[in-house]
């Protein structure tokens, strides 16, 4: 089977070539910074001598939500996961932690280099929505509203859940994972008050960017 490879650029582009070696390819989808646009350039300029399809995806300052919006539309436009895999042995922290863990919640294999040999990274399954209940996804919805929220009274009324259902949602237990032990939501202490927010990664998931 030829794979569409996502690859990261830098200035090292050895790793992009190598990756050609071990997997037949039909199609390479080239993610950059700005910063690194014209190296993008130039990697496309050499790859296409080899026949193969080359497109550049630039991301933007906000490196993590772009990355993994980046990557859920190439799942979203190729039909699934199946003939994806991500090479992010040519990336730089943190483009390659962010693009690491958008194909692991995403379903796509991702390989790295070691020693100038190809080394696949395990896929983990993982899907956020089968943890997540109405009731935590309500809470989520609830506080990408604007200015919500200032307190889990708040949270509360605006819910018609309990104070204690709204911690145990979103504080967790040892047997169940709240919101915020799945990197979902920040709690933070000011004063007498416990304020929630959002994390990036509930945002993402929120957007539609996170796999189901």
């Amino acid at each position: 089977m030829k794979h569409i490879v996502i690859a990261l650029v830098s200035d090292n582009l050895d790793p992009i070539f190598l990756g050609l070696k071990e997997f037949l390819t039909e199609r390479i989808i080239l993610i950059t910074s700005s910063k690194d646009y014209k190296i993008a350039e130039k990697a496309k300029g050499e790859l296409e001598k080899f026949k193969i399809d080359v497109q550049i995806r630039e991301i933007n300052d906000n490196l993590w939500e772009n990355i993994f919006k980046i990557i859920s539309q190439i799942k979203n436009q190729e039909g699934g996961p199946e003939k994806l895999i991500l090479n992010v042995a040519s990336g730089k922290d943190p483009l390659k932690c962010a693009a690491i863990s958008a194909a692991f919640v995403n379903g796509i294999k991702a390989f790295d280099v070691d020693e100038n040999k190809p080394m696949l990274l395990p896929i983990l399954k993982f899907s956020y929505y089968n943890i997540l209940t109405d009731k935590k996804m309500k809470i989520l919805q609830l506080l990408s509203e604007p200015n919500c929220c200032k307190s889990l009274e708040e949270i509360s009324n605006k819910t018609k859940m309990s104070l204690p259902l709204i911690s145990y949602h979103i504080n967790g237990t040892k047997k169940s994972e709240g919101l915020k032990q799945l990197g979902l939501v920040d709690r933070e202490e000011k004063g007498s008050r416990v304020e929630i927010k959002l994390t990036t990664l509930g945002r993402l998931l929120l957007n539609g960017y996170i796999s189901s």
